[in-house]
């Protein structure tokens, strides 16, 4: 597989879980997710969810209590090889739980393997990005 068709495999396959999650409906993140006991995911402030049954629910909790998202990814990396490939990008948010809606950003880290010559999500790991890190060199 050439580096060119991996990334546009990998971006196909990110972008299909970008819009799975807009779309607030289960059951295109079903078809976006690997459904097995290895499947990992890390939401901003959560702690970690390892199997699909809990990674499926956190979705069906999250879609449950958001009226509105919409994401505008940035920064995007993608690296990896024929089977296992991770995508590093910055997910630029809106959304709205209840009035008025809200902006945030999130550091995101999307891992994908593939099976059965697609690429399905494996591991996905969101943290706030702080608008003014204080960085400390000391």
């Amino acid at each position: 597989m050439t580096k060119i068709r991996l990334h546009k495999e990998v971006f196909e396959a990110n972008e299909g879980f970008y819009q799975a999650f807009e779309s607030l409906d289960i059951k295109l993140m079903d078809r976006v997710w690997a459904q097995d006991d290895r499947v990992q995911c890390v939401h901003p402030g959560w702690g970690g969810l390892t199997g699909w049954p809990s990674v499926r629910d956190s979705w069906v909790r999250i879609f449950n209590h958001t009226l509105f998202i919409k994401f505008t990814v940035s920064d995007l990396h993608i690296s990896g090889d024929e089977g296992v490939a991770w995508v590093v990008c910055t997910e630029n948010i809106e959304t709205q739980a209840e009035e008025p809606s809200q902006k945030s950003r999130i550091l995101a880290t999307n891992i994908f393997e593939k099976r059965n010559d697609l690429w399905k999500m494996v591991h996905h790991h969101g943290s706030p990005v702080l608008t003014n890190p204080s960085i400390s060199s000391t």
